[in-house]
């Protein structure tokens, strides 16, 4: 079992906890940076919503589908 599959346990039922962490840091990141690296640091939270099971975007909408 993977980490990223151990933590996904962890943490199933708490998707809307997890994702308010993850916001979180990329705020604090934001402010330590002084937002030099905005745009990646909103990609990696994004990505990482992902994987944990929060598929909502940055404006509370879901991705596009795949294609």
């Amino acid at each position: 079992m993977s980490a990223m599959d151990k933590i996904k346990k962890m943490l199933k039922g708490h998707e809307d906890q997890a994702s308010t962490g993850v916001d979180k840091a990329g705020d604090a990141a934001d402010d330590r940076t002084q937002g030099k690296y905005r745009g990646k640091v909103d990609t990696g939270q994004d990505r990482l919503k992902q994987q944990l099971g929060d598929d909502r975007g940055q404006d509370g909408t879901p991705p596009p589908p795949h294609a």
